[in-house]
């Protein structure tokens, strides 16, 4: 036993000294004027003049599907982190979150191990479906499958009660497909995909079985046919976003007649969730055509396609064969990346969602400075001054919708940088057992959550890890959540003017705001729940000035024949331009307050350093495979036409930049799209 641990901690350590080397921090990626093209005229293409040089000068690295200002810094954060983990991993992080993060570390990099295991870690589990009989032994096992992570057949899932936002729900939602939407299932556009899919789920099907060939073949056979069924009955992403539409509350003693062939009580009492009273079914219609689906499929059909659930959720932490397999498609075909990104890395992403607060903590006392919180703080409020000032005198919103406007924004709170106290992972993180690992977590997180059906909600709790380079609104709780990961630069820079962050950070604070009044968010009230609370002539009114974003949005060409979807990007898009807005009115205060930072700097005004900061942030360069892709599922426009679709619409812009009516920017004052 002896020889066997210093043999693994030699592996570790050789694995440790071989990626040391590459381990260099890359610079901070701020915002610079030698990112700009200024053969390019502002007033003919302005997302070329404020970032062409960069786009130019950074293609898309060969293990990345986009780069772009927002990857550069992730990217970076990354390196920050591997840095952090290799201590973790060395023994040289106190606590028991550097044991649990090295040891997680050490099994992501115990490949000796992971190759050596193949396929033993899903026997147990291969084992209970091929016993399978019938669909209530089907649904017990099912439950212990979402209780790891292991997707199939539908998505379930505690969460706030949209109508009682105080107390946590159990819900049901449509899901069970192995491709990134419905899309790919029923559009022509995605015929090469389908059978690019079809061709992996057989080979990886083979290499499980060890019998590749012709009874692989059928099996992903069964597979496609079973999941374009759940794809037909599924909600498109723009369906999706109807909050009411997805709110359909039913006593669990009501379920067996509305869905007969589907024994979902046997599967609440085998997740834990057996005491609720209550289950909320996101889509019926779905549910009504996956009990339809039961009854015609025979359990038979229903082994390979758990099967492959269970392999495609697991084949990353596993051996190489099946996990490069795995990278082939999904990376390679799906969003036309040719190299994996490193182990480290891939290890890193998985620590981060697996035990992401323990990591978390050693993060922030490493690279979270307080002064960062404290100026994060006065923007946030500086920006806050500004929508509630905004709300008070639209011109458009009649005083009854006004007034619980203001009411809702008053019960607005913001969290910054990292939680007061971060989360316990009570349970064993090995050095030698990565997807045991995985699945350990991902059911401790299961039971933590159903433990908490019909308590009331912890408001304390965070979304993102503080190392998320992100931030997020919840409608649920009325809140916006900045992590320590995103105030960095480009985003926030405590060493740039005013301008520059006004047109970053600052926008971004914005955008987050806004959410809360976009056309989803604005359907929450003060206290989170789903409640309409405007008078139908103002509701009409918001949507005809957001139409116009809509059909703004909906014009924009990326790909040949491939447009952006005004309409599921539309909370983004109206997010985008209120956080502008709001953002170049802030800044005007702040330079009313002290004058002494009214001048140009690198021969540019402050309102034009504002404009070109922003467009800054979304400089992108796309691989065309992952472009199509997001475009199908993503609800963000692609980050060129987040740099310009705002400004556009904001007079403020034309102003800065003399931009008049004939140039290619130029859009017409009754064109404008003018919200909040």
């Amino acid at each position: 036993m002896q020889r066997a641990l210093l043999a693994s901690l030699s592996l570790v350590a050789s694995v440790l000294c071989a990626t040391a080397a590459d381990s260099t921090v890359p610079r901070v990626p701020r915002f610079s004027v030698e990112h700009m093209d200024r053969t390019v005229q502002p007033s003919a293409d302005f997302y070329r003049f404020a970032a062409g040089n960069w786009v130019k000068a950074n293609p898309v690295p060969s293990d990345k599907a986009r780069w772009s200002g927002f990857d550069e810094l992730q990217d970076r954060n990354w390196k920050l982190i591997r840095v952090l983990l290799e201590e973790a991993a060395a023994g040289k992080a106190s606590g028991k979150e550097g044991s649990q993060v090295g040891a997680f570390f050490k099994s992501a990099l115990a490949t000796n191990k992971i190759e050596a295991l193949k396929f033993k870690p899903l026997a147990e589990d291969l084992a209970k479906i091929d016993a399978l009989k019938d669909a209530t032994g089907l649904f017990r096992l099912l439950a212990g499958l979402h209780e790891r992570d292991i997707p199939g057949m539908f998505g379930s899932g505690v969460l706030p009660d949209a109508r009682n936002s105080s107390i946590y729900e159990f819900k049901l939602v449509q899901g069970g497909l192995g491709l990134p939407d419905r899309d790919y299932y029923l559009a022509e556009g995605f015929a090469k995909q389908r059978e690019g899919y079809r061709a992996h789920v057989a080979k990886m099907l083979g290499l499980l079985s060890g019998k590749p060939g012709p009874d692989a073949a059928t099996a992903a056979d069964v597979v496609l046919e079973i999941e374009t069924s759940l794809a037909r009955a599924s909600r498109s992403r723009v369906e999706l976003r109807d909050p009411n539409a997805n709110y359909n509350k039913f006593p669990v003693a009501n379920l067996g007649a509305l869905f007969p062939r589907l024994p979902l009580k046997a599967y609440l009492d085998a997740t834990g969730a057996g005491r609720a009273t209550e289950l909320n079914v996101g889509q019926t219609n779905f549910f009504a055509a996956l009990d339809g689906l039961l009854g015609s499929r025979p359990v038979s059909d229903w082994k390979p396609y758990l099967r492959w659930h269970l392999l495609r959720s697991s084949a990353a932490y596993m051996h190489r064969e099946v996990d490069e397999a795995n990278f082939d498609f999904y990376g390679t075909l799906l969003s036309g990346q040719p190299q994996m990104e490193p182990r480290w890395q891939r290890a890193a992403k998985v620590i981060d969602g697996a035990i992401g607060e323990a990591l978390g903590k050693l993060y922030v006392q490493r690279h979270f400075p307080e002064a960062a919180r404290a100026r994060m703080a006065a923007l946030v409020g500086d920006l806050k001054v500004v929508f509630r000032a905004r709300l008070g005198r639209l011109d458009w919103m009649s005083d009854d919708t006004r007034a619980k406007a203001l009411a809702k924004f008053d019960k607005f709170t913001q969290k910054i940088g990292h939680p007061d106290r971060f989360r316990d992972y009570p349970f064993a993180v090995k050095s030698d057992d990565y997807l045991g690992n995985v699945r350990r977590a991902a059911s401790h997180e299961w039971r933590r959550q159903v433990d908490r059906i019909g308590k009331v909600v912890d408001r304390s709790e965070w979304r993102m890890t503080p190392q998320t380079v992100n931030a997020y609104f919840s409608p649920l709780q009325n809140e916006i959540v900045f992590p320590a990961g995103i105030l960095q630069p480009p985003f926030f820079d405590l060493e740039a003017d005013d301008a520059i962050n006004y047109g970053a950070i600052g926008v971004v604070i914005g955008h987050e705001i806004t959410h809360g009044y976009d056309d989803q968010g604005r359907k929450f009230d003060a206290d989170g729940n789903l409640k309409d609370w405007w008078t139908e002539d103002d509701a009409r009114e918001f949507m005809t000035r957001a139409q116009k974003l809509v059909d703004q949005y909906g014009s924009y060409e990326p790909l040949p024949g491939r447009r952006v979807n005004g309409s599921l990007t539309l909370g983004e898009n109206i997010a985008d331009l209120g956080g502008t807005s709001i953002a170049f009115e802030a800044l005007q205060r702040a330079l009313a307050r002290d004058p002494s930072k009214r001048k140009d700097i690198d021969g540019f005004t402050p309102e034009q350093r504002f404009f070109l900061s922003l467009s800054q942030l979304w400089r992108t360069n796309f691989r065309e495979a992952e472009l199509l892709r997001r475009l199908t599922v993503d609800p963000h426009s692609p980050g060129m036409y987040r740099a310009v679709g705002p400004h556009v619409n904001l007079d403020e812009f034309y102003k800065a930049w003399d931009i008049r009516e004939g140039s290619p920017m130029y859009k017409a004052p009754a064109d404008r799209a003018r919200i909040w």
